[in-house]
């Protein structure tokens, strides 16, 4: 499923396939067909994923995208049946597995050449520079066999401040050159904070922030979004799964098993019905997953061909699963933890970290653990984080989740 795809969603897959066949179930018929809530289209030849307007740019999205976080290379039949059930936004970066998720793409463009107009196609640079990023969009072209991108991100911003006026003026170049379509920026930390600032900015096109269930019912973040809404950027949603990643909690076991039992009963898994609470929202465009395989791809796409709506006991169902498994999840305010120190600790980008870390990405989590400061790494094992507990939210154990990164990611 979205994210890691653990849990119920990869073994009702395959139950289903080995009832079925594969082949019926790439193609949204068989047996997850013919009962509400059953996620399938019904009585459809070649279904696709619906698709919802980005924006004010005149373009519809696909409602499911898929984010490229693994070797494309090696994974060219995902791409294919990811085209084929409508899943047309297809999003990547730079840094993505050391390039190897562009130049899967590539790949599959060299083969498939006719492939990419049907394709909504967004990558991210970490650059802070206008030289860095045409730098990176130049990297990109070579990569992915294409000579325009149809949305360039700025990656990871932590605060409105970054997208400056240096970047606007790229941007605009960049789009008066056919380069690029539309320019925006993608955002795990202190994302209501960088969506209020973009809709005052007037010239961003598009942003994918971190958006789940447990963030989704904060005033803030309704604000947020209505602001974007109406000043016609598109959003995409990431993070849509919002697990207890970093550490277990007391109620987790006994809330988890009541989720799922509930959702099971409504005909689709726990995962699935994560993504339907997010496409509840009319004003998130689409959702980008991580879908390395086909379990996972086609489960997703299940999810969002079906119809059925969550219930209002759904969601409240979820919220309280929320509530309690709170402080096994960062929510990225580092606005409030990180000021408590004087010099910069980066204690949101560890905790995202030990995230990738938890789902088995751990050489990328340990590379980017090594790109921090050394002297951050090596005090980080031995701080008092106190101050930053007393201020989280959450009620997360910073201290200990610090420094069992300071141990497993050195």
């Amino acid at each position: 499923m979205s994210g890691n795809g653990k849990g119920f969603s990869r073994r009702d897959f395959l139950k289903a396939a080995g009832a079925a066949g594969i082949s019926s179930l790439l193609t949204g018929t068989g047996a997850m067909a013919g009962k509400p809530g059953q996620l399938a289209q019904k009585k459809t030849e070649n279904p696709v994923v619906p698709t919802r307007p980005f924006g004010k740019t005149g373009v519809d999205v696909s409602i499911l995208s898929l984010g490229g976080i693994f070797d494309i290379q090696s994974n060219q039949l995902v791409l294919r049946r990811a085209l084929e059930s409508g899943v047309t936004y297809w999003d990547t970066a730079t840094s993505y597995v050391g390039g190897k998720s562009e130049i899967g793409i590539g790949k599959y463009f060299e083969k498939y050449p006719e492939a990419r107009k049907k394709v909504f196609l967004v990558t991210k640079s970490g650059a802070s520079s206008s030289r860095g990023m045409t730098k990176h969009l130049n990297r990109s072209f070579e990569r992915m066999k294409t000579d325009y991108i149809d949305l360039f991100f700025m990656h990871a911003v932590s605060g409105i401040g970054e997208v400056d006026d240096e970047m606007k003026v790229w941007a605009e170049k960049a789009k008066a050159s056919g380069k690029i379509r539309f320019f925006g920026f993608s955002t795990h930390s202190n994302m209501e904070e960088c969506l209020l600032g973009a809709a005052k900015l007037g010239w961003i096109d598009g942003i994918m922030m971190t958006y789940n269930y447990r963030l989704m019912q904060a005033d803030k973040m309704k604000a947020a979004v209505d602001a974007c809404a109406k000043a016609g950027i598109g959003l995409t949603a990431m993070k849509t799964q919002a697990g207890s990643s970093w550490v277990r909690v007391g109620k987790e076991d006994e809330a988890a098993s009541r989720l799922i039992e509930r959702f099971r009963r409504r005909g689709f898994t726990e995962e699935q019905a994560k993504l339907k609470a997010v496409w509840e929202n009319p004003k998130i465009a689409s959702i980008c997953s991580e879908m390395p395989n086909l379990t996972i791809l086609m489960s997703n796409v299940a999810a969002a061909l079906d119809r059925t709506k969550l219930s209002a006991e759904d969601m409240r169902l979820l919220e309280h699963y929320a509530r309690e498994t709170a402080p096994g999840y960062c929510a990225g305010c580092t606005r409030i933890c990180e000021p408590a120190y004087s010099d910069h600790v980066p204690i949101g980008e560890v905790m995202r970290y030990l995230m990738y870390h938890t789902y088995g990405e751990c050489d990328r989590a340990r590379a980017l653990f090594a790109k921090l400061p050394g002297p951050t790494r090596e005090r980080m094992s031995t701080m008092d984080y106190s101050r930053a507990e007393r201020r989280c939210p959450q009620g997360m154990p910073i201290g200990r989740l610090m420094r069992e990164a300071a141990e497993i990611l050195a």
